[in-house]
C-alpha cells in the first residue's frame, strides 16, 4: 500500500516560497551539525513527486537535489530531461499515484509545490505530514495551504524542537492507519 508524506517547510505565517518561487530563506537554518531527520527521511523513500514549478527550481541547484530517487514531475507542459530517473506526469494525481504504486515503489514523498499539495489534498491523497515551521515571517507568497483547501483532520505523531528555532512537527491523516 503506497503511503505519501508531505515533507516540507513553510514560514510561521504559512507560506513555502515568495510570490516570485523564491525559497533562499529556508537557508537562515542551514548548519553542519543538523539535518532536521532529512537524511533518514530520504533514505525512507522510494520516490518523489513534485510539480513542474519546483522541478525548475531544483534545476537551478550545482545538482540535481533528489538524486538515486525516481523524480514523478506533474505538468501539462512538454518538458523533457536527459535523466533517466526524471519521469514527466500529465495525468489525475489519482491516476498517477496509481501507475506510481503498480511500479512497486511504495514510500512518496510529496514535494510540492502549492497547486500540487491542494490536488492531492483535494483526493485525500496525503497520509502523513512532517511540517518544519521556520522562525520567518514572509508576509506573502505560496500558501502551504490554500485558501479553500479541503478540511482533513490530523493526529501529531511527534514533534522535535531544534536549536536553530526550527519547529518540526509530524502528523498522520486521521483514520490512517
Amino acid at each position: 500500500m503506497t503511503k505519501v508524506t508531505l515533507y516540507i517547510a513553510a514560514s510561521l505565517d504559512g507560506y513555502i516560497a515568495r510570490s516570485d518561487g523564491g525559497i533562499d530563506w529556508l537557508s537562515i537554518l542551514d548548519t553542519e551539525a543538523e539535518d532536521y531527520g532529512y537524511a533518514a527521511f530520504y533514505e525512507s523513500i522510494d520516490a518523489i513527486v513534485l510539480g513542474s514549478k519546483t522541478y525548475e527550481i531544483g534545476l537551478s541547484f550545482d545538482q540535481w537535489p533528489y538524486p538515486e530517487k525516481k523524480s514523478f514531475v506533474f505538468t501539462q507542459r512538454h518538458l523533457k530531461s536527459e535523466r533517466q530517473d526524471i519521469v514527466f506526469v500529465s495525468d489525475t494525481v489519482k491516476q498517477a499515484l496509481a501507475n506510481i504504486e503498480a511500479q512497486g515503489l511504495q514510500n512518496i514523498w510529496l514535494v510540492g509545490g502549492g497547486a500540487l499539495i491542494n490536488s492531492f489534498l483535494q483526493h485525500s491523497l496525503i497520509d502523513e505530514y512532517i511540517i518544519s515551521t521556520i522562525p520567518i515571517i514572509l508576509g506573502g507568497g505560496i500558501r502551504l495551504f490554500p485558501p479553500f483547501s479541503p478540511e482533513e483532520k490530523l493526529e501529531l505523531i511527534n514533534s522535535k524542537q531544534y536549536s536553530t528555532g526550527l519547529l518540526q512537527a509530524h502528523y498522520r491523516r486521521k483514520g490512517k492507519v
